[in-house]
């Protein structure tokens, strides 16, 4: 009597070819759109020599000045002008959730620097530990 032999099927292999494709793509994706995310209100940054800053975890309160002095902040819809009194009491709601969240100020050239005061004593009064001004490097 033959012993019965059970057929032994080939294992499957997974193809990881298109996931790898997909990773890559993915990849591109966010490289692409990652230096985007930073970018608010467009404006003229004076120019200074200033050492650039350390890599961060969160991603930074930006508030925006321009020219003619009217106020944006990288939160909702950036693109829409706040008074000052909606970004304090903005700013003073993210510090009560992350204290350790860094403000910046985006602050055009051709603003005066009584208004750009101003905005960085109502910041520090919303909570704020220290609040950094972004310029461009002179090149």
């Amino acid at each position: 009597m033959k012993a019965a032999r059970k057929k032994r099927k080939p294992m499957a292999e997974m193809n990881v070819v298109p996931y790898i494709d997909v990773m890559l793509v993915l990849l591109i994706v966010f490289m692409v759109t990652a230096p985007l995310l930073m970018q608010g209100v467009k404006v003229e940054l004076p120019k200074a020599p200033a050492e650039p800053m350390g890599e961060q975890d969160d991603e930074p309160l930006i508030v925006s000045v321009k020219a003619d002095g009217t106020l944006y902040i990288n939160m909702g819809d950036a693109e829409k002008a706040r008074a000052l009194d909606d970004i304090t009491e903005r700013v003073r709601k993210v510090m009560k959730q992350k204290p350790e969240t860094k403000v910046l100020v985006w602050g055009d050239e051709a603003v005066r620097y009584g208004e750009v005061v101003t905005l960085m004593a109502a910041l520090q009064g919303a909570g704020a530990p220290s609040v950094g001004l972004v310029t461009e490097n002179p090149r």
